[in-house]
């Protein structure tokens, strides 16, 4: 009966420890349960809060302004990524942004870190830290779409001269330019044939719509970043940012085979 119960709930992001066998207030939530989707008692959700596990919770007080409801089983979680990525984006237009933070989430990404290079339309930092409450709900909604439980962490935005490939990580540069460049494909590929029995953290870091300086891409290459191809064709930097994260997010370990997630979306807050 509960393995079936598990299948086509609308799944939430919900900031409170849940036990199974307990009840649990459902407030954040209330009017979005009430409201928008018009759920009632004795229905069920998914929720999570960052743990690495999801939470059956079947709903017992449904109102616009409160919600509770009983734990009744918890699991692991499939969908959480099982490599550490983390994606350094020079700042782009706003939507641009939005939507390598939603579908970056979507594919694995573990870290979000805006950088301001030469090019970057979005500048300074203290501009793109305004934009901050925005993206982190982009980011809460796109994990509670794709089956994950942990936020990505979305880091302070940092000039360019503040750039470093992160510790105990492999760092590659795409740039459109790098004629003989490794392919990233291949590049992937070589860390799965390290023979290390953990695969290493990967940094991936993207240029703007403008792309990024020859000067710049020097003084990565020489800070640690491998310069890496993505093809022969040029690529809009938010496709690029997206096609080199499902390079490695398509290269990283295999998760545990727990049951596949059927989940329904669950609308956006309103």
């Amino acid at each position: 009966m509960i393995g079936n119960a598990w299948q086509a709930r609308y799944r939430f992001f919900v900031e409170q420890p849940f036990v199974a066998g307990t009840s649990c207030s459902l407030a954040p939530i209330a009017h979005q349960l009430a409201t928008v989707l018009r759920l009632a008692p004795g229905q069920s959700i998914v929720a999570i809060n960052g743990d690495g596990r999801e939470y059956l919770v079947e709903l017992q007080v449904v109102t616009p302004r409160s919600a509770s409801g009983q734990v009744v089983d918890d699991r692991p979680c499939a969908g959480d990524p099982t490599r550490i990525l983390s994606l350094f984006q020079c700042s782009l237009k706003q939507d641009k942004f939005e939507w390598i933070l939603q579908k970056g989430t979507e594919l694995g990404v573990t870290r979000f870190v805006p950088v301001v290079s030469a090019r970057s339309v979005v500048r300074p930092t203290a501009a793109l830290r305004k934009k901050y409450g925005r993206w982190q709900a982009v980011i809460r909604e796109a994990v509670e779409q794709c089956g994950r439980s942990r936020l990505p962490e979305l880091a302070d935005p940092i000039e360019w001269q503040e750039l470093v490939v992160p510790a105990a990580s492999c760092g590659f540069v795409a740039w459109e330019e790098a004629a003989g460049a490794q392919n990233l494909v291949a590049a992937v590929a070589a860390l799965s044939l390290a023979g290390d029995k953990v695969q290493p953290a990967v940094a991936l870091l993207v240029g703007p719509e403008g792309g990024l300086t020859a000067e710049e891409v020097a003084g990565a290459a020489a800070s640690g970043w491998q310069v890496v191809s993505l093809g022969s064709r040029i690529l809009r930097a938010e496709t690029a940012a997206l096609a080199a994260v499902s390079v490695v997010a398509l290269g990283a370990p295999p998760a545990p085979s727990p049951s596949a997630l059927h989940c329904v979306t669950a609308p956006a807050r309103v």
